[in-house]
């Protein structure tokens, strides 16, 4: 049996089949945005207020928006979940030099003052990670 999230990640594929729902697929970048910042907000709300199953359901909503939005970008052709999970995970082994290389920060002051100098220097390595991923991306299609 597939775990959840894969199992999530092949339904959010159907409701956005020619067979799923007519709603969701009708979905774009665009018309999601309002649905992204009122989930933001009730996850906001729910982590205030501490209630904890709450935040278990307003995680799930968002983490609906997160797939939607990379579901369409696949059906683009521009990347899916997989380059997400992956992208995300490079950046935080880069963010974290002091945990997965040699860099030494021993206060929390230190990290955000280094992950601000990593993040600027990063703002092209997106640019030039998604073209060396592309054309492997368009050979495998």
């Amino acid at each position: 049996m597939a775990k959840p999230i894969e199992r999530l990640i092949s339904l959010v594929a159907r409701l956005r089949s020619p067979k799923g729902c007519p709603w969701d697929r009708k979905q774009t970048h665009v018309s999601l945005i309002k649905f992204l910042r009122e989930e933001s907000r009730e996850l906001e709300q729910a982590l205030r207020r501490g209630q904890w199953h709450e935040i278990e359901d307003e995680l799930g909503d968002l983490l609906l928006q997160v797939l939607l939005h990379s579901q369409i970008a696949q059906e683009q052709g521009l990347f899916d979940i997989q380059d997400v999970a992956m992208s995300q995970y490079r950046k935080l082994v880069r963010r974290h030099p002091h945990v997965f290389g040699r860099r030494k920060l021993r206060t929390a002051a230190e990290v955000l003052d280094s992950w601000a100098e990593i993040k600027r220097k990063e703002r092209g390595q997106r640019h030039r990670d998604l073209q060396r991923r592309r054309p492997l991306r368009r050979r495998a299609v």
